[in-house]
Order: structure tokens, then C-alpha cells, then sequence
């Protein structure tokens, strides 16, 4: 073969190769985002189950209010609640377990006895018999020691909602003294952003009462939601608090809205469900307000027994509370 024929040869078979390779990689590109299947959590044999996980995008956080006036401090009294020994708070004592109470007579008294008489969560005396974060737990014998609520004392739980810094603050109210004692301070996701509501979000202005028909979900538990099945933990997390009522300034409805933990998503890596923690401290919600899993249920477990309410305010200076702020609360 000619030395101008073999060139020619090449050349065919170098663009041949070239132009098979652009077309495979043409065809390889109409298919984006391509990914293995993620394997979907079974609930429930046989039962069709709604799946949220591409419902909450990974989108940056928005700021449609600007903060002013002062911020809260971030101050964690919790663990005063729950401590057994001085530095618990006065709202608070100490109980040593026995079965058998003068207050109960014929059988023996166990946690939830103890719980419905000092009108105490047994979420709260879990915590405090586990000395961590275990909110189920019962486990006690004799001699045992936990903290309850004090029966002479009237409390009340007021939250304090901040729109433009996506935070809360749990305060207690000492309805006796007028004692008002801030508790701690939460980061919490917020309702999308919507320039035709008065707050400038989907989350509601006002002051509402929080409700008892409140609710705790595990993996596996089915309700309907936007007539669809699905497991609850998918929209509320752990936890369900629903607002109740509207209290004076209210501008909406509490129809619909509460406290709840942030959804949780299918993980496209393992295939299992874990809680989606990208939703705090984004506007991002219906307009219900999020919490991380362990914020909302160390919340549940301290207020669902006591009369609460939340105050929502653009900034923290616009919200009134009740009663004195101190710094110290008096025993």
C-alpha cells in the first residue's frame, strides 16, 4: 500500500473512533442525574405509601426579614430540670420511687402512676431515670430517684418565636410569683417565604395556645396525610405538637399548624430513612415550625403536660410575654 493510501486509512479509522466515542458519551449525557435505585422503606405489606423523599430541596437559606433590636441570650437551663441534687430548679423536686404511695391504694404505683399524679410527662421522668436522652425507658426499682413538677406550684410554658432569626425560646412562667425564667434557646425551621402574609412567611403571626392532641412517631407508623398514606415520620419527624387556639393578635387560624421534628428522607446511600437536618434554619416548611429530633422531643417531653403557648413575632422585641424576666429564679 501507497504511503498516501495509508494515510488516508488512518484517517478514517481515527475520526470513525472519535466520532463512535462523542456519540456514546452524547447518549450517556441524555440520561442526567442517573443514579442506582434507592431501595424504599416497606411499612406496610401490600399498602401504596407516599414517598416525600425529593419533597424538602437542598436550597439556600433565605432572609426576608432583617433582625433588629436585641437577640435572646443562648442559655441552656434544661438540665436544671431534670438534675437531682441543688442546682435544680425551683419549679422541680426530687422523688424517691416506691411502689407503694399513700395516694394509690390496691395495686403498686409504677412510672405513669406517678407521672398522671404529679402531672408530669413520663417522656420527662424517663429522661431524668436514664440521665441522658432516653425517653422511654422505665426502668426503676426501689430507692430510685427522679424529678417530677411540683404539685403546689402553677407553671406555665411560654415560647417565644423569632421569624427573622429562625430561633425559639422556651421560658417557664411561675404563675404564683409572676417569675418568668428564660429556659433555652432553639435554632427551628420556618414557613416558606410569602410576601402576601402578614408575617412575610407561611408561618403565622399571633399568640396560640398549644393543644393535647399531640402525637409521637417511629418508623413504620402509617396515617393518612394529603389523602395518601405515608409514615408519619416522613412529615413530622419524632414528634407532634398542634396548636390550639388563637390568643389576642392572632392573624390566622391555628387550624394546621404546630411543633414538630424535621422530616425524615430516605438516604439515597443506604436506602433508610434518616432525619433530613438541612430543613433547620430554613424557610422551607408549610409553615409549621421544625425542630432537630433532639430539640423537639427534649420539648415534648417537658411541656405537653403543662398549659403552653407560642408567641410569633418577626423579631424578639415585638413579642410580649407574661409576668418578670429574672435572671435567678427564687426557691
Amino acid at each position: 500500500m501507497s504511503i498516501p493510501k495509508l494515510l488516508l486509512v488512518t484517517a478514517v479509522v481515527v475520526f470513525s473512533a472519535v466520532g463512535g466515542m462523542a456519540l456514546f458519551k452524547k447518549k450517556k449525557a441524555a440520561v442526567p442525574g442517573e443514579s442506582l435505585p434507592v431501595e424504599q422503606v416497606v411499612v406496610q405489606k401490600n399498602e401504596p405509601v407516599l414517598d416525600l423523599s425529593s419533597a424538602f430541596p437542598k436550597t439556600l437559606p433565605l432572609s426576608p426579614i432583617t433582625p433588629k433590636g436585641m437577640d435572646v441570650p443562648n442559655i441552656d437551663r434544661v438540665f436544671q430540670l431534670f438534675a437531682v441534687g441543688p442546682s435544680m430548679l425551683p419549679i422541680v423536686e426530687t422523688i424517691t420511687y416506691s411502689s407503694s404511695v399513700p395516694w394509690l391504694k390496691g395495686r403498686p404505683a409504677w412510672i405513669a402512676d406517678y407521672a398522671v399524679y404529679y402531672n408530669t410527662s413520663k417522656h420527662f421522668i424517663s429522661r431524668c431515670l436514664s440521665g441522658g436522652s432516653d425517653y422511654f425507658s422505665q426502668k426503676v426499682q426501689t430507692g430510685s430517684r427522679f424529678n417530677v413538677f411540683k404539685k403546689d406550684k402553677k407553671i406555665e410554658f411560654h415560647i417565644a418565636c423569632d421569624l427573622s432569626r429562625l430561633k425559639i425560646a422556651l421560658y417557664y412562667l411561675d404563675v404564683g410569683t409572676q417569675e418568668r425564667v428564660l429556659l433555652k434557646t432553639y435554632p427551628v425551621g420556618l414557613g416558606r417565604v410569602d410576601s402576601s402574609k402578614p408575617s412575610g412567611t407561611l408561618t403565622p403571626l399571633g399568640s396560640y395556645s398549644l393543644g393535647d392532641r399531640v402525637a409521637v412517631y417511629k418508623a413504620g407508623v402509617v396515617d393518612f396525610f394529603h389523602d395518601q398514606k405515608t409514615e408519619m415520620i416522613r412529615v413530622f419527624g419524632t414528634r407532634w405538637i398542634p396548636f390550639d387556639q388563637e390568643v389576642g393578635g392572632s392573624f390566622e387560624s391555628a387550624k394546621g399548624y404546630g411543633i414538630n421534628g424535621a422530616p425524615w428522607i430516605v438516604d439515597p446511600k443506604t436506602g433508610e430513612l434518616v432525619e433530613n437536618r438541612e430543613v433547620i434554619g430554613r424557610y422551607d416548611s408549610d409553615g409549621c415550625i421544625r425542630m432537630f429530633l433532639e430539640d423537639v422531643e427534649e420539648l415534648y417531653a417537658i411541656v405537653v403536660t403543662k398549659p403552653t403557648f407560642i408567641h410569633i413575632g418577626k423579631n424578639f422585641q415585638d413579642i410580649a410575654l407574661p409576668g418578670i424576666e429574672v435572671a435567678a429564679p427564687s426557691r
